[in-house]
C-alpha cells in the first residue's frame, strides 16, 4: 500500500551573479508543521542541502541528490508583503517579490483543488517541460517515491541580496544552469510559486 505525504507552502527559486543558485522551500503545512529549508548549488557544482531536523533532512536527501548535508537552524519569515527573508547559519537570503507573472494568471484560473491534485499535476507535466526548461511537474525520485508538484501561483523575484557561507552571492540572475538536484529544477526566471507537493512512498 503506498502512502502520501502532502505539503503546502511556496517554493522560491534564484540565481546570482556568483553562480550561486537557491531553491527555498517555506513549508506552512506539512507532516512537521510550518518549517522552511533550502537547496543550494555553488558554482563549481557543489549541492548542499540545509535542512532544520533530521526527519526533513532525512526526507530530502533521500529523494533528491545531494554532496553535502547541514542541519542548522534554518527560518524564513516574511519582511512584509513583499519581502522574504531567509537566515541560518550558512544562508542569508533577502529577497524583493514582485507581481504576479502571465503563467501565475494563468494558474490562478484553475480552481485550487483541481491544481493541487496529483491527476492535474500529471496531465500538465508535458507542457510545463516544454514551457519551463528544467521543469517537471510529476517525476520518479529516489528511494521508490513519486512527487506531484500542483502550482497555484507564481509571482516574480525582482531583487535579492545574501550571503553563503560569508560569501556574498551577489546581484539576482536567471537560475542557469538548471539545479541538479532531481528530476524537477525551479524556473529559469526568478520566482515563487505557491505550490501543493504530494510524496507517494511507493509499496507502503
Amino acid at each position: 500500500m503506498a502512502s502520501r505525504r502532502r505539503f503546502r507552502g511556496r517554493i522560491a527559486g534564484v540565481g546570482s551573479a556568483s553562480g550561486v543558485r537557491v531553491v527555498v522551500g517555506w513549508w506552512h503545512e506539512s507532516p512537521w508543521g510550518d518549517f522552511a529549508d533550502a537547496m543550494v548549488e555553488r558554482a563549481d557544482g557543489h549541492r548542499v542541502l540545509l535542512a532544520p531536523s533530521a526527519d526533513v533532512a532525512d526526507l530530502v536527501s533521500t529523494t533528491y541528490s545531494f554532496d553535502e548535508v547541514r542541519i542548522e537552524p534554518f527560518a524564513a519569515a516574511s519582511g512584509g508583503a513583499t519581502t522574504w527573508v531567509v537566515r541560518s547559519p550558512s544562508l542569508e537570503l533577502d529577497l524583493t517579490v514582485g507581481g504576479r507573472t502571465g503563467l501565475g494568471r494563468l494558474l490562478r484560473l484553475v480552481p485550487s483543488p483541481v491544481a493541487a491534485s496529483p491527476l492535474f499535476a500529471t496531465l500538465a507535466d508535458p507542457v510545463a517541460r516544454l514551457a519551463l526548461a528544467g521543469v517537471r511537474t510529476r517525476g520518479t525520485a529516489r528511494a521508490g517515491r513519486r512527487e506531484y508538484y500542483g502550482a497555484l501561483d507564481v509571482h516574480a523575484v525582482t531583487a535579492m541580496r545574501g550571503s553563503l557561507d560569508g560569501m556574498p552571492l551577489g546581484a539576482l540572475a536567471p537560475v542557469d544552469p538548471p539545479c541538479r538536484f532531481g528530476f524537477s529544477s525551479t524556473p529559469r526566471r526568478p520566482s515563487v510559486t505557491d505550490v501543493v507537493t504530494t510524496i507517494v512512498d511507493l509499496g507502503r
